[in-house]
């Protein structure tokens, strides 16, 4: 299946095709886990000719999902590109890392220093005008009005984005802790491989984007910060767990600060009422009413799996795992009705 493309889609809108297809094949580059890396100088050098370029045309309200990885991200990306507005971008780290080499947590890309966290001085002229062309580019090619950018670590980094589109709206889609670790350790041993020496899962190159975390992120948190040494020891399940304390724990942080620029969005409850969450989107992210977005969001966004039972955790990493439950619980945002009024 390439693009996320697969025949429901062509089935259902055939014409959404052509932005995915572009986006794949120029705009978002192959990471260091997957096949098919030979396109990413081409990705490269649409990115530097599009940055040289006069701007395009406007990019207006740019939006962006945000969260934890194998949390639905994709899923509602997906969804999203079926709107006749929308193109979306999957992880477009690509064209992320050819305007800021410190960005790159995995290692696909640049091998130098990275920073979990970038903030609005990471935003210089420069890159600003960059991104902004590259963004109208692909609109103008792709003939969408939307852009909606899925990059779950850019949580981190709304500070940053803000200073480039000061106008982002932000998706901060949130799951349950036992499927999201169980999910994202299930998918690094199956695509975890040596390369020339190298292992590449999920942690990047030789575990890159596990040491920035807890280097980085890890010490903003007190009771995860007291226990590095232990942390050190952890399996693919417990840093799985860490991960997504941080990321819930950032994203709630995110709608307190900026509620009125972030939508919440609890993958189970989104899935449960795809059709009721399709036009709080629209209306969320300024999209013009498309007539079938709500029953093709039905299609594509079914309920998940029950959840499985919480990965084993050593004791000190539980008590901050159930505690972030918890949290998002109380903060668990009530399902739309038809009304617009929430339920």
């Amino acid at each position: 299946m390439v693009a996320q493309i697969d025949r429901a889609y062509l089935g259902a809108r055939p014409g959404r095709a052509w932005p995915r297809l572009l986006a794949y094949g120029l705009f978002e580059g192959r990471p260091l886990t997957t096949r098919g890396r030979w396109i990413n100088p081409a990705v490269f050098a649409t990115a530097r000719l599009l940055c040289r370029l006069p701007a395009l045309g406007p990019v207006e309200a740019p939006a962006f999902i945000l969260g934890t990885g194998r949390s639905g991200t994709t899923a509602l990306g997906v969804t999203l590109s079926l709107h006749r507005e929308v193109g979306f971008l999957n992880e477009p780290k690509a064209l992320w890392a050819s305007l800021s080499e410190t960005e790159d947590l995995i290692g696909s890309y640049h091998r130098g220093p990275a920073r979990y966290r970038l903030g609005a001085a990471d935003a210089d002229p420069a890159l600003c005008r960059g991104a902004r062309r590259i963004y109208a580019g692909y609109l103008r090619a792709a003939g969408a009005r939307r852009i909606v950018d899925k990059y779950p670590e850019m949580i981190f980094r709304t500070g940053f984005l803000r200073a480039v589109f000061p106008d982002a709206r932000f998706l901060f889609l949130s799951r349950g802790g036992a499927a999201t670790a169980v999910s994202m350790t299930s998918w690094s041993r199956r695509h975890g491989r040596s390369v020339s020496g190298e292992h590449h899962d999920w942690w990047g190159a030789d575990g890159r984007k596990w040491r920035l975390l807890t280097e980085q992120i890890v010490p903003e948190h007190p009771d995860l910060a007291a226990h590095a040494e232990a942390m050190a020891g952890l399996d693919l399940a417990g840093r799985a767990a860490v991960e997504w304390i941080v990321t819930m724990r950032e994203g709630l942080a995110l709608c307190a600060a900026d509620p009125r620029g972030t939508l919440h969005l609890p993958y189970e409850s989104l899935c449960a009422a795809p059709a009721l969450w399709a036009a709080e989107l629209e209306r969320f992210l300024g999209l013009a009413p498309d007539p079938g977005f709500p029953a093709l969001a039905a299609t594509r966004l079914r309920p998940p799996a029950p959840s499985p039972a919480p990965p084993p955790l050593p004791d000190w990493l539980r008590g901050p795992f159930q505690a972030t439950e918890a949290a998002l619980a109380r903060h668990r945002p009530p399902c739309p009705t038809s009304s617009g009024k929430p339920s």
